[in-house]
């Protein structure tokens, strides 16, 4: 029996891939006190009945980058630890049948290239020279990675255990953690138990928990919120098939299915449309290496397609029918990283039957996360903070899950909106809004308006990638907003309010820009962190000598105050969350203060209220606080009013507008009025990987502030120069659109992919946003250049410029 040491630096909790791979990476870093702890017996959660598919290819640079390490670690563990892997870089197809789905994957193809991955268009004959066993009837295109592989889950567990055994991790099965102990923020040590009796406690500094689909209720025990639920996931196993070799991994996602050859077999895996969540009311405590019952009614409509398209499947008959379950999260992206309730909880699960491939990335990106007390790169899109903690909640999980197995292998059109466990978070104005047509979507749970109807059209989205049913919708809103007066919702924006009587030095730690500005100020700020990237983009208005309102995106809010709270140290300052305590309607454009001054009595002339200042006002019966502030770069005022006269405003206004053409906008046309001006998209556009200043956000971080977070870095880049600068680009074709990622060329050559893209209806053509590598260059040098856009594998010119594309000097704001 192990022997177990009394402290640890860091005890990992679950023995799956990704618990291993994160003892494996620690390892390797050089932390030798490292200790994981398994209830079971290795690999007996979901690992060990994994399919083993193991792709390169993923929705962002980063994300892509992390799969790409996992096959080049994968494809040299053996050597290493001594342990067949099974792994094999036998390529995969991902053929397309239908339309949408072929522009789908053409899109990701050029996103590869811009990622660094190789990959191939290929015809349907050509995917039947590569597939002989495929019937080709309705291919309408396919793509082809020639390093992707498989290989076998349970041995590449097992092997990364090993490397970390041979660099002095302590690895324990069947013992379980029954308890921890806490002091404030922190878990201070764990408590264990084996199936003798025998236990024990184990000091340690981290926790990491790597507890798969035990996720969420270990992190209850550590309290932290880990979204996530097991699902039922369906493969199977064919008799042997005389002759059959090695072929590539085949993903058909319009028949939601996954081909894999596997010893002479062929396997055969599902992720349905319509999932079925298992283990609601908790997961037995025997469970180990177990499967569930059959189904084969759930899963016979995919049979059926499966036998059509892989005819030799009917022939050969069915050796093993394969139920067991796997967890997925809210949005169908892993969690890892530092939970935002403790400092000193990590988290690695909920990977969504992606396991296998993502486990060699994550665990050596949290690794180094843990070395470095930072991101080594930007992680949004998995970072545990971005999940809410309403998100945690057992009937949420259950109606969401059921939808998101599937999205897996659905359509992955832009705009695409989540249809289940909706309705949980709702604006005070979220009635008003539906009586008027609105057409919502869901960030964070909030409820948000993206598009009016107009009366008698379906309310609902009709997805494509092509022009979607309510671009004439965006087009006339963009339009009231660019040449009249448009009014939308902004009530889900997160609201910070810092105060205290060192909530000035404070809030001037850790924002770029001086923030002791006079009361009503209002100021536009990054967070930044010591490599001069960007945590958080914010405003931050003074409301009294003591008090600060911080404004925050919505889907960050969460992560934007657990940096404030990790910042605070023993500064004396309260940090509240008050976002639900007031609603925010934006009124813009030019005929905005027309508006307004009809409504209110105060004095909103340019004088009285400049841009870039809040105050108090009154509107109809009520009271506000007028933000004179724009992120769609027109004139307008952004109306805070107590959540319960938020009802009485909108109906003032909307009642006032009548007289001056007021229209009611959505979130869409606030993006696209954005990308217009050259605004930044946080989590798009900027980053904590991305400079500040090669954000061009450079007049947003003072020069004369004697300290704050990123101040050297920031220095030292204007010292040695940029490596790279945030361009705006407007496609000179009008017909084609921008979502993110298509690459960048520059004179021909890839050199970086968009970072952000929406349709400028004003400027009559799609506009994207992205970096540009230009160190030693000049700008004049860096704008002689010719550019072009890749869609989906046809290059488009652009005008490139950096200065805002619409109102460069920022008048219109200012008037």
């Amino acid at each position: 029996m192990t022997v177990l040491p009394n402290q640890a630096r860091a005890v990992i909790i679950g023995g799956g891939v990704v618990g291993c791979s994160v003892a494996y990476h620690l390892t390797r870093l050089g932390w030798r006190d490292v200790v994981l702890l398994e209830r079971k017996q290795l690999t007996s959660g979901t690992t060990w009945h994994a399919a083993g598919l193991i792709a390169q290819l993923r929705a962002t640079a980063n994300m892509t980058k992390l799969a790409k390490y996992s096959q080049e670690l994968y494809g040299s563990l053996e050597q290493e630890t001594g342990v067949a892997t099974g792994f094999r870089r036998v390529g995969s197809i991902t053929v397309a049948l239908t339309d949408e789905r072929r522009e789908e994957i053409l899109r990701q193809a050029a996103m590869a290239r811009a990622f660094g991955v190789d990959v191939d268009e290929i015809s349907p004959t050509e995917v039947k020279a590569r597939y002989p066993h495929l019937n080709i009837d309705g291919v309408r295109g396919a793509v082809y990675l020639d390093k992707d592989g498989q290989g076998d889950p349970g041995n590449i567990a097992l092997a990364l255990a090993k490397g970390a055994r041979q660099r002095g991790a302590v690895i324990a099965e069947r013992t379980k953690v029954t308890g921890v102990t806490r002091a404030d923020r922190r878990i201070t040590g764990v408590d264990w138990q084996r199936e003798d009796g025998s236990h024990g406690h184990i000091a340690a500094e981290h926790v990491v928990n790597c507890a798969g689909m035990w996720g969420r209720e270990l992190g209850a025990m550590l309290g932290v919120n880990v979204p996530l639920q097991a699902c039922e996931h369906f493969y199977i196993l064919s008799e042997p098939i005389e002759g059959l070799g090695p072929l590539p991994v085949l993903r058909v996602p319009d028949e939601c299915a996954y081909y894999k050859q596997d010893a002479g077999k062929m396997m055969l895996g599902a992720f349905e449309p319509v999932a079925k969540p298992w283990a609601l009311g908790g997961i037995p405590e025997d469970f180990e290496f177990d499967q569930l019952p059959e189904d084969l009614d759930h899963f016979e409509p995919i049979l059926e397609w499966a036998v059509n398209r892989m005819p030799m499947l009917g022939e050969a008959g069915i050796h093993t029918f394969f139920n067991g379950p796997e967890s997925f999260t809210p949005d169908d992206a892993y969690h890892l990283g530092l939970a935002p309730e403790m400092d000193n909880v990590w988290v690695a699960a909920g990977f969504n039957s992606i396991g296998i491939q993502s486990a060699g990335g994550a665990g050596m990106a949290l690794a180094q996360w843990m070395e470095d007390g930072e991101k080594p790169f930007d992680l949004g899109d998995v970072d545990v903070a971005r999940m809410q903690p309403f998100q945690g909640n057992r009937t949420y999980l259950a109606r969401r899950s059921t939808e998101t197995l599937g999205l897996l292998y659905a359509d992955h059109f832009p705009y695409r909106q989540k249809a289940t466990a909706r309705g949980v978070r709702r604006s005070p104005l979220h009635a008003h809004l539906l009586d008027h047509g609105a057409v919502m979507g869901e960030t964070a749970g909030w409820e948000r308006a993206n598009w009016f109807a107009l009366p008698g059209q379906d309310r609902a989205y009709a997805y494509s990638w092509g022009r979607q049913n309510w671009f004439a919708n965006a087009a006339a809103e963009h339009a009231a907003i660019r040449t009249g007066v448009g009014m939308y919702d902004m009530s889900s924006f997160g609201k910070l309010r810092v105060e205290g009587p060192d909530a000035e030095a404070f809030l001037n730690h850790v924002c770029g820009a001086d923030i002791s500005a006079p009361v009503g100020r209002i100021v536009y700020t990054q967070f930044l962190n010591p490599r001069g990237g960007i945590e958080a983009d914010v405003t931050v208005t003074r409301l009294s000598e003591t008090a600060w309102l911080v404004v925050t995106p919505a889907a960050t809010r969460l992560a934007d105050e657990t940096w404030l709270r990790r910042n605070l140290s023993e500064r004396i300052a309260v940090i509240t969350d008050v976002t639900a305590a007031e609603a925010v309607l934006a009124v813009m454009g030019p005929e905005a203060r027309a508006l307004m001054q009809a409504v209110s009595p105060d004095d909103l002339s340019n004088a009285a209220h400049p841009f870039g200042t809040a105050r108090q006002i009154e509107i109809g019966m009520a009271l506000a606080r007028a933000h004179r502030v724009s992120y769609v770069g027109e004139l307008g005022w952004e109306i805070y009013v107590s959540a319960d006269m938020a009802a009485h405003v909108f109906e003032t206004l909307f009642e006032a507008g009548a007289d001056h053409g007021l229209k009611l906008c959505g979130m869409h046309v606030m993006d696209s009025c954005r990308i217009e001006k050259g605004f930044r998209h946080f989590g798009h556009d900027i980053t904590c990987e991305d400079h500040v200043l090669e954000a061009g956000l450079g007049f947003a971080v003072s020069k004369t502030k004697p300290a704050f977070i990123g101040r050297d870095a920031v220095q030292r880049k204007r010292d040695e120069g940029l490596g790279a600068r945030m361009m705006q680009f407007r496609l000179t074709d009008p017909e084609p659109l921008l979502y993110h990622n298509e690459p960048i060329l520059r004179d021909g050559q890839i050199v970086g992919y968009l970072s952000s893209g929406n349709y400028g209806h004003h400027l009559g053509a799609a506009i994207g946003m992205g970096y540009v590598p230009c160190k030693g260059e000049t700008v004049d040098g860096l704008l002689a250049s010719s550019y072009e856009i890749d869609i989906a594998g046809t290059r488009v010119r652009a005008e490139a410029s950096l200065k805002p594309l619409y109102d460069p000097t920022g008048a219109r704001m200012k008037a």
